[in-house]
């Protein structure tokens, strides 16, 4: 059985009060309730505060370049489908940069877990507007307001039958555990959108204001009812619901779709050199 020990205790360098902190303590709960252990885990992240977590865990890390953080997490499932495979990184890196390769994920449904600390700012680049920065919003970069409407990724991905969508909060540690939890065990793209306050640059979107604000999805919800999780998705002001939205389990996964996987992983395979040198040859 592993435990939470095995993934180590590190000095991070976030600010005091950060809902990172108890994002990395839920996390690390999480995989130890799963019966993780630290060499099954593969944590793929981009660039900015969220995307240190993988800095502070002792498991399998790739750290790549802002955005790019899922096409090196599919990469790496393709390649060996046994592996546990989670992203973590922010709004910005995951829904401004990487934009595109959060539609082609969940176009795909590769079975990795997103896990997205969504504080609703730029934190490691100073405070400017993210994707999900309310329109109106005023920013150390957008002074008079953010002139765009915000992004809602869980809308979006119930929108595209998502395979697993649910949205948790910093401030709810136990609950999010169950969540993050849950998303690993479900087969297929599991995306959980994290409200973290940042304490030094987002002075609107405070822990004090989500508890205003954020209630738990009634046990009578219906995930897999599309028009139920459509409603609650597009519900984010006075009222946001936390917990999971959607399921869908009636997609294959990505890593599914190639018969030559069912052969093993690839990492254990010793390739034809000849039929790979004909193919090549192919592109002359």
């Amino acid at each position: 059985m592993s435990s939470i020990q095995d993934y180590g205790e590190f000095e991070t360098a976030w600010c005091p009060g950060c809902g990172n902190h108890s994002i990395l303590k839920a996390l690390k709960t999480a995989l130890a309730e799963s019966d993780l252990d630290p060499h099954q885990v593969l944590m793929v992240s981009g660039i900015g505060q969220a995307a240190k977590t993988p800095h502070y865990l002792s498991c399998n890390v790739f750290n790549g370049l802002h955005g790019r953080a899922l096409p090196a997490a599919i990469g790496a499932k393709l390649t060996n489908p046994k592996l546990h495979v989670f992203v973590e990184s922010g709004d910005g890196c995951s829904y401004g940069e990487g934009g595109n390769h959060f539609l082609a994920a969940l176009r795909r449904n590769p079975d990795i877990t997103m896990l997205v600390h969504d504080n609703q700012i730029y934190g490691l680049t100073k405070g400017q507007a993210s994707p999900t920065t309310q329109q109106g919003q005023k920013t150390k970069a957008q002074p008079d307001g953010v002139p765009a409407d915000s992004f809602n990724p869980v809308a979006v991905a119930v929108t595209m039958h998502g395979g697993f969508v649910a949205r948790g909060f910093a401030g709810m540690a136990d609950h999010l555990t169950d969540l993050i939890r849950q998303a690993h065990a479900f087969p297929g793209f599991a995306l959980v959108d994290i409200l973290q306050p940042c304490v030094t640059y987002n002075k609107v979107n405070t822990f004090s204001w989500y508890k205003e604000r954020v209630y738990e999805i009634p046990a009578d919800h219906d995930p897999t009812d599309w028009v139920q999780a459509m409603t609650l998705a597009q519900e984010f002001g006075d009222r946001i619901p936390i917990g999971v939205i959607y399921r869908n389990e009636n997609r294959p996964t990505f890593e599914s779709r190639f018969p030559i996987l069912q052969e093993g992983p690839l990492y254990g395979r010793i390739p034809d050199h000849a039929k790979l040198e004909k193919r090549m040859d192919g592109y002359c």
